[in-house]
């Protein structure tokens, strides 16, 4: 098992999408992305399935093929058939994967694709895209919390800001259990989280404060109930409708410091915001503007005004 590390995220990779070559044609899927923007981030643990059971490559291809109930992996003339193979090795390498804080998927793969998969009918060339590759549905089935993504997806600018969102708040929640959760400790996450959880699902942000009323002799209990809901709720895009709520909130904590002026100009940029005329980035400057100008600690903390590192630029496109 990887050892967790919490100065440090750790991210599971497809290893095609680091330059290896493991494809089935010898080739691979690297992408410039991971490579150039997220290298110095994040340390990346690459894994192939097929060729961690000695397919090789190149190699014959395979792919998802449904017999009734049953997934099997096999070639197109069902000549290769590795579905005890990787299943196998699916189960005994998932639980060695509980440290890291996130994984990305290479797309459209029989074993390491997240959704949409080609999956055949057996004795058949017809396919849907409904498959999961078998690999990837073993790990999110183990870990449902943990953020996974496919790389393609990434070009998204609102699904890679939810995906390392959800990545950092996860090694954070890591990194509190790996040093020894407290009552205390998690009433503070919960604080420092709430505008983030108010983003991205109203409904749930106020389902958790009264759940850590009850937390008085059950910690660990309430402590998994809570965090399954705030990744629940993390998982949830920031709708810009929410994202408008969220900043009018902290505007008003705002009220009694800021000038007529600033009040007109931080009440302009929020709507020309929620009306799609500036990006996120404006309002949350200026924000952070007033936070710095009137000491304001308690809105200083909150994760929402920054919850990846800035250098990943992922709120520009917002």
């Amino acid at each position: 098992m990887y050892a967790f590390t919490p100065q440090r995220i750790q991210l599971g990779i497809s290893a095609c999408l680091l330059g290896q070559e493991v494809r089935f044609d010898g080739g691979h899927k690297r992408s410039t992305y991971v490579l150039y923007d997220l290298k110095d981030m994040f340390d990346f643990h690459p894994i192939c399935p097929e060729m961690a059971i000695g397919m090789g490559a190149p190699r014959k291809s395979i792919r998802l093929v449904c017999d009734n109930d049953t997934i099997l992996l096999q070639s197109a003339d069902a000549s290769l058939d590795v579905t005890q193979k990787m299943q196998a090795f699916s189960q005994r390498t998932v639980p060695e994967l509980a440290n890291l804080g996130g994984y990305l998927f290479c797309a459209k793969s029989p074993t390491c694709g997240m959704e949409r998969v080609n999956e055949y009918a057996v004795g058949t060339n017809n396919a849907t895209k409904t498959g999961v590759g078998v690999f990837a549905r073993q790990l999110m089935a183990t870990y449902p919390l943990m953020p996974v993504e496919e790389t393609s997806r990434l070009n998204d600018p609102h699904i890679r800001d939810n995906f390392f969102t959800r990545v950092y708040a996860y090694h954070e929640w890591q990194s509190m259990r790996a040093a020894g959760l407290t009552k205390h400790q998690l009433l503070q996450f919960h604080a420092r989280y709430k505008y983030l959880l108010m983003a991205h699902n109203q409904v749930i942000y106020r389902e958790l404060g009264p759940l850590l009323a009850t937390m008085e002799d059950n910690l660990d209990e309430v402590a998994h109930e809570y965090f399954t809901g705030f990744m629940t709720a993390l998982k949830c895009h920031a709708s810009r409708k929410n994202q408008t709520s969220t900043l009018q909130h902290i505007q008003g904590y705002f009220k009694k410091q800021l000038s007529a002026s600033q009040k007109a100009e931080l009440t302009s940029a929020i709507m020309d915001y929620h009306e799609g005329l500036l990006p996120l980035l404006v309002p949350i400057t200026l924000i952070n503007h007033y936070v710095r100008e009137f000491s304001c600690q308690y809105i200083a903390d909150q994760v929402y005004l920054q919850p990846h590192p800035q250098v990943l630029k992922l709120r520009y496109g917002l």
